[in-house]
Formats: C-alpha cells, sequence, structure tokens
C-alpha cells in the first residue's frame, strides 16, 4: 500500500492537479475516491482532515494537507531529487520565477478561467443556465491574462524559463476543462499560449490522469 494517500475525484480540477504533480514526481499513491453527490467530504472523519470540507487532502504519514497549490508544492520540494525539477530549486533565477508564475496563474488566472469553467461546462451538467454576461465579462479578463502570457511565451517555451515547472503544471487541469468549451478560442487564438497547452497538456503525467479516471 502507498504510503501517500490521496482524498478526492480522480478528474476534478484540484485532485488532478495533486495527482499529476505525484505522477510528474515518481511518487507511489493511492487515490481514495470521495462521492461528493452523497456528501462524503461533509462528513465528520473527513471534515477532520479538511474543515473547509473541500477536495482533494493529501495523508503522507502523519502528515495532513490540503488546497492542492500547497500540496503540489510540498510533492515537488519533498522529492525534489527525483522526477522533474518542478520548482528549479538548483538555480535562483529560474526558481523565483516559479514562484512569481505560480502565484499569476493563482491571483490571475484561475478567477476567470475557473468561472468560465462553470458557467459554461459545469452548469450544463446540472440543468443550470448560463449567464451569458458573467461569461462575455471573465473572457475579457481571462483575455487580457492571456495577453501577457503570450508575451511571455514569446520569450521562453515555459513560464518560468525554458523548462517545464509547476508553474505549467498547476494551468493544466482548469486548462483541460475550458478547451471543452467555446471559450476555447481564447486559448487558440494565441499562437505562443496554444503551442504552450498543446506542449503542457501532452506530458504523460497528465495523460495518465486522465487514463486513470477514465477507468475508475
Amino acid at each position: 500500500m502507498a504510503a501517500v494517500k490521496v482524498y478526492g475525484m480522480p478528474l476534478s480540477s484540484c485532485t488532478a492537479r495533486v495527482l499529476t504533480c505525484l505522477i510528474e514526481k515518481g511518487v507511489e499513491y493511492e487515490l481514495i475516491p470521495l462521492n461528493l453527490a452523497v456528501g462524503e467530504h461533509k462528513q465528520p472523519g473527513y471534515l477532520a482532515k479538511q474543515p473547509f470540507g473541500q477536495i482533494p487532502v493529501l495523508e503522507d504519514g502523519d502528515l495532513t494537507l490540503f488546497e492542492s497549490r500547497a500540496i503540489a508544492k510540498y510533492v515537488a520540494y519533498k522529492y525534489k531529487d527525483q522526477g522533474t525539477d518542478l520548482l528549479r530549486h538548483e538555480n535562483a533565477k529560474e526558481s523565483a520565477l516559479v514562484v512569481v508564475w505560480t502565484e499569476v496563474e493563482s491571483q490571475q488566472y484561475n478567477p476567470p478561467i475557473s468561472t468560465l469553467v462553470y458557467e459554461l461546462l459545469i452548469k450544463g451538467m446540472y440543468g443550470m443556465t448560463t449567464d451569458q454576461a458573467v461569461v462575455d465579462a471573465q473572457s475579457e479578463k481571462l483575455g487580457k491574462v492571456l495577453d501577457v502570457y503570450e508575451a511571455r511565451l514569446t520569450e521562453s517555451k515555459y513560464l518560468a524559463g525554458n523548462s517545464y515547472s509547476l508553474a505549467d503544471q498547476n494551468h493544466i487541469p482548469y486548462t483541460y476543462f475550458l478547451m471543452k468549451t467555446p471559450a476555447a478560442s481564447l486559448i487558440n487564438s494565441r499562437p505562443h499560449v496554444k503551442a504552450w497547452w498543446e506542449e503542457i497538456s501532452s506530458r504523460p503525467s497528465f495523460q495518465k490522469v486522465l487514463a486513470n479516471a477514465a477507468n475508475a
């Protein structure tokens, strides 16, 4: 049995972020699925691990962590000497840029893209009506962020330099879902962003997450 346990749903955006990181680092793990439809994430036993009742949670021995970006950073640091160097820890300049662009993903990219995915994809799954005004506003916001990305990616292959890092990886799950909606044009209309997306989304780590979810 794997020492590292992950509680979540195989292809929820935040669980996928953690699983992709674990696979990229070559860490064996056990995924413990939670049925959100019946409220398993709101039961006392789980709330003792994650007081906000969200997924995922990672258990590594006696350490319990929540918040997917924090978990990914922990995994990338603990296992820094194996798998892909997601933190660029041996290069101070590149390491600093990883920090910058992981913050950009969290603070600038995630708010509009997560709202778009909710409006254009999640609502439809539950028979809810898309709010076009929200879609238009968030598309404009994300477009401005992607203009910055397009400029950045004319200078380097990846966000933090010429090596794949956590800064890129954190973008994968929500962008994957966005690409299933009409808002995919926001990515496809920017050639450097499109090339970057095609590169990072085709990595074996994320492809394994998708395959595992399909077989779950």
